[in-house]
């Protein structure tokens, strides 16, 4: 394929051998070969619709969730960042792209005196992937609110998955990755302004006091095993504090990573594999990751 003559096509969208670290909360990764970053839904379902079939997609959200390998992406970036538009319809059901942060629709609900997606606020992501994660924080999950999803495959064609056809489970969902979340409908319900902003200070005295903030960082880095707290079994490993180049646990809660200053993703990815090493050791118990790792070592 002549990836210039493909340019052309969608010359207002893509970007060739674009650096990613700046898509990323870690700060970190290389290039991507094509990065397409659509205007709206009609944009990408023509791009989807006209791109070489052999190209992979990989969809970025917030990068909040990601670390992206330093020798970059060969194929296609999708960065959903200008699909953002949220809206209310007169029985409260929300609606939000895929590229709306989970904090703008949780403000939104509070604005339109609507409650139950002030857990949002607690997770640095987007709509897309939360939905794609199942998200969730202070005892709530995205399948708690959602209704339904739109969706769009590879070939650029659009279907609504019902919240029990995506399978959701704890941080997955049950539909295959051709599939690209474009917009989702929440439930919500009817609250005073003043009992949901105080229950939205609550979660970020919380999220505050327990999380790292104010630095380069990710989500939760592993999973909760079944009867057990990640950053617990981190813990007891010994492994708060423990660093590999500027890539560190942090102190604070230890599932979760730090780039300090200049990491590299293969740094936060060995220290990672170290943690899991030194849980297996004392525990017994395997992590599994949580963040999304993705590129080429």
């Amino acid at each position: 394929m002549n990836v210039k003559i493909f340019k052309n096509k969608f010359s207002k969208c893509i970007e060739l051998d674009k650096k990613l670290a700046k898509f990323t909360w870690f700060g970190v990764g290389g290039n991507a070969e094509i990065l397409f970053v659509p205007e709206n839904e009609e944009t990408l379902s023509f791009f989807l619709k006209n791109k070489p079939k052999t190209y992979k997609v990989l969809v970025i959200g917030a990068g909040s969730n990601l670390i992206i390998r330093d020798k970059g992406i060969k194929g296609i970036v999708l960065v959903t960042k200008k699909l953002k538009n949220i809206s209310i319809d007169d029985n409260g059901i929300i609606s939000a792209q895929a590229g709306a942060s989970d904090a703008e629709v949780a403000r939104f609900a509070r604005d339109y005196e609507r409650t139950g997606l002030e857990f949002l606020l607690g997770i640095p992501g987007t709509i897309g992937g939360g939905i794609k994660m199942n998200s969730g924080a202070f005892g709530s999950e995205f399948k708690d609110i959602l209704i339904d999803v739109t969706a769009i495959n590879l070939s650029g064609e659009f279907r609504i998955f019902s919240m029990k056809e995506l399978g959701m489970e704890y941080r997955a969902i049950g539909i295959s990755d051709e599939w690209i979340f474009c917009k989702a409908r929440f439930k919500s319900a009817s609250d005073n302004k003043k009992n949901i902003e105080a229950k939205m200070k609550q979660i970020l005295r919380l999220r505050k006091t327990a999380q790292p903030t104010g630095v380069k960082t990710g989500g939760s880095t592993f999973k909760n095993p079944n009867g057990h707290k990640a950053w617990k079994l981190i813990d007891q490993a010994g492994c708060r504090g423990l660093r590999v180049g500027d890539a560190i646990i942090s102190e604070k809660h230890c599932n979760f990573i730090i780039n300090l200053k200049n990491s590299s993703a293969q740094q936060i990815e060995e220290l990672g594999e170290i943690v899991k090493s030194k849980v297996f050791e004392t525990s017994g118990i395997r992590l599994n990751w949580e963040i999304q790792r993705v590129g080429m070592k």
